[in-house]
């Protein structure tokens, strides 16, 4: 290391994350170059008259963020180029592998006939303003207005004024978080979260702090603590079944988490992108505080994959700025995939596929729930997916890959941690990626790994 070292007189609450920062403008201006050395996290705990806690949070934050590397036995080291994140599923599918990895609808051949018919009414019905137009304000005045009714299928009843039509869930998320949470500032998730979250704010410069959760979601107390040690901007939330445990958050705890966000005055971001699809009716999060509450929700999940929509709602006091950031992003939504969605909510096709999805899903989770039956999994009837905590002794990338070789793909958990304590090792199973014969191979696959003793993978040279 350098001569630089932190300056102690300019550490704040919380000191982990001040201490963190530091760094990184260290690395940022060059003072602490790339391969560099760093102390120890007990000697440089003495040296700042810190605990070694407090140190160690700070190399866990800038490991994090990719600016440092820990190595078991040789220390810490800065490291200016990161090494970007591998998605949790397959890229491309490969040969006769089962893919279990990537979350997608069951789709059929039924799918296919209906997005061509889509298109072919597109063809016959495309207005001018779709094709011709720059101006978002002039293309989807009637799109906002049909959105408004789709939205009250999920629980929202709210202006077209307030709603932004945007390439699907990610770009709404994009948005949402570019417009509640400034570069540097800190955004507070569950501590098993949405898998592109961890990348998207670190390529944004947000801070993001996972929070313990239970068997209901996030912890009020723990969201109320972490807005108290620290800054907190905003929470992004996925309290109906697509987060990755496959939870319904409870109406009480929905009220509970607005109540503290409330309290401390910071946005929320919630991703119901099942929307209509979960059939308890669950008010969303953005029902009980739309004062402050980003909502998200598409058509991908639970239509068709090819319909790319989805549905920014932004309370007034963010509208100007969802408007801004979308416009630099994306500019607007495509308009012809927006036309065939605004038609299909209009003539009932979207809510048909709705339909189909659930009496689909019944299907693969009664298959799920026979072959995975003697494994503690857990669930949910519209969720596209199941997670499976790993047997006591089972390490999570030794699983992965022997499930790998015996040719099925499932996703590790640790693509979806956002926080370090109280994890245990699972992996996420699709439902809907592939036949239901190849699905019931797979978990076939799955279970019998996990019923087994732990096999470490022998390195062939």
């Amino acid at each position: 290391m350098t001569n630089w070292t932190p300056d102690t007189t300019l550490l704040r609450r919380p000191a982990y994350l001040s201490l963190a920062d530091q760094f990184a403008r260290a690395i940022q201006e060059g003072r602490l170059q790339n391969g560099m050395r760093l102390p120890t996290h007990r000697k440089l705990a003495d040296d700042l008259k810190l605990s070694v806690q407090t140190v160690s949070r700070a190399y866990d934050e800038l490991i994090r963020r990719g600016l440092i590397s820990g190595e078991v036995g040789r220390g810490s080291f800065v490291q200016t180029r990161p090494r970007e994140p591998e998605p949790p599923y397959l890229p491309e599918r490969l040969g006769e592998l089962i893919d279990l990895s990537i979350l997608k609808p069951v789709c059929e051949q039924y799918h296919l006939e209906k997005m061509r018919q889509g298109f072919a009414w597109l063809a016959e019905n495309l207005p001018p303003s779709s094709a011709l137009s720059f101006r978002p304000n002039m293309v989807f005045p009637r799109h906002r207005n049909v959105a408004a009714e789709w939205l009250l299928r999920c629980g929202l009843d709210v202006s077209p004024l307030n709603i932004n039509l945007t390439n699907g869930a990610t770009s709404a998320m994009t948005v949402a978080l570019m417009s509640v949470a400034p570069p540097g500032s800190t955004v507070a998730t569950e501590a098993i979260s949405h898998h592109t979250l961890v990348p998207l704010s670190t390529y944004l410069g947000i801070h993001l702090q996972g929070l313990a959760i239970d068997g209901d979601g996030m912890i009020p107390d723990a969201l109320d603590e972490a807005c108290r040690k620290g800054v907190i901007r905003a929470v992004f939330l996925q309290p109906s079944v697509i987060n990755p445990t496959a939870t319904l958050m409870s109406a009480g705890r929905r009220a509970a988490l607005a109540e503290v966000a409330r309290r401390h005055d910071i946005a929320i971001i919630e991703n119901d992108i099942l929307g209509p699809l979960v059939e308890e009716g669950l008010p969303p999060v953005a029902a009980l505080a739309p004062e402050r509450t980003l909502y998200v929700t598409s058509f991908t999940k639970i239509t068709v994959p090819g319909l790319r929509i989805g549905y920014l709602v932004a309370p007034d006091r963010y509208v100007a700025a969802v408007a801004n950031r979308h416009l630099v992003s994306n500019w607007m939504a495509t308009p012809a995939i927006a036309e065939i969605a605004t038609q299909w909510v209009s003539d009932g096709t979207a809510i048909e596929l709705v339909n189909w999805q659930r009496r689909a899903l019944a299907t693969r989770h009664a298959i799920a729930k026979e072959v995975l039956a003697s494994l503690g999994h857990h669930t949910h009837p519209q969720s596209l997916h199941v997670w499976l905590p790993l047997p006591e002794g089972h390490q999570e990338d030794a699983f992965v890959s022997q499930a790998r070789l015996r040719g099925v793909a499932i996703a590790p958990g640790a693509s979806f941690r956002t926080a370090d304590s109280g994890w245990r090792p699972a992996v996420r199973i699709s439902l809907g990626s592939t036949t239901e014969q190849e699905l019931k191979s797979g978990l076939g696959i799955v279970a019998s790994l996990a019923l087994g003793e732990p096999e470490a993978l022998l390195l062939v040279i």
